[in-house]
């Protein structure tokens, strides 16, 4: 990790990237809201992370940001240190998939490269974390998802649960209970047009489940051959 970022950087580049992968954009009101603060005071970190030397990002007033060649390395490096701890708070704490979030947000800035190197070698190198989001590589790249949202499936199409959004702990707790999980495999039974509700029948379950937009948007899943 670059020690010449703050911690207040790390977390915008982080923030920024995300968003641009989401929405293709990062606007200054998308951000506020993200790190719950102002947007004027957003508008002066954009301005001096602009200024930088190197740049980490473009800023255009009314025209959202982009992050220079230096900027999206900073953020991949900040989200590898991420998910990497996500994963081995789950896989060696015992921690929940939703309680793992702000305990990665505080040790990822602090951890040394010589034990991120250790924990990606006692994990035997994974590609994604605990909710299916690709790790970068050592060398900071990361491929593209291949996924499609729960939402877009119609009648009779099976899938397999391959991610899940992270930034809502609510979700992430609801999907536990109904058995919406990583790797679960569901039918869809049946489609309302008028609310765009899924009726779902989760394999290994007895009963099916209706999935509203506001979870089926959030769920992303890989598309099975009808069996």
């Amino acid at each position: 990790m670059n020690k010449e970022h703050s911690q207040a950087t790390q977390d915008y580049l982080k923030i920024i990237y995300k968003l641009i992968a989401r929405n293709g954009r990062a606007t200054t009101s998308q951000i506020a809201g993200a790190l719950a603060i102002t947007p004027a005071s957003v508008t002066g970190m954009l301005q001096k992370m602009a200024q930088s030397q190197p740049p980490l990002l473009e800023y255009r007033k009314h025209y959202g940001v982009t992050l220079t060649p230096t900027g999206e390395r900073a953020a991949l490096e900040i989200i590898r240190h991420h998910r990497l701890l996500e994963l081995f708070l789950v896989k060696t704490l015992g921690y929940s998939w939703d309680e793992v979030d702000e305990e990665a947000d505080r040790l990822e800035h602090v951890i040394s490269e010589e034990m991120e190197r250790r924990i990606a070698e006692f994990l035997g190198h994974p590609e994604s974390d605990p909710h299916g989001h690709p790790i970068p590589s050592p060398d900071l790249e990361i491929l593209p998802t291949a996924d499609r949202p729960l939402s877009d499936l119609r009648p009779k199409q099976q899938a397999i649960i391959c991610r899940v959004r992270d930034d809502d702990d609510e979700l992430l707790r609801y999907l536990d209970q109904v058995g919406l999980q990583m790797d679960a495999r569901l039918t869809v039974l049946d489609y309302v047009p008028f609310d765009g509700n899924l009726h779902v029948q989760i394999e290994g379950q007895d009963q099916p489940i209706v999935v509203g937009t506001q979870v089926s948007q959030n769920i992303f899943v890989h598309l099975l051959e009808f069996q």
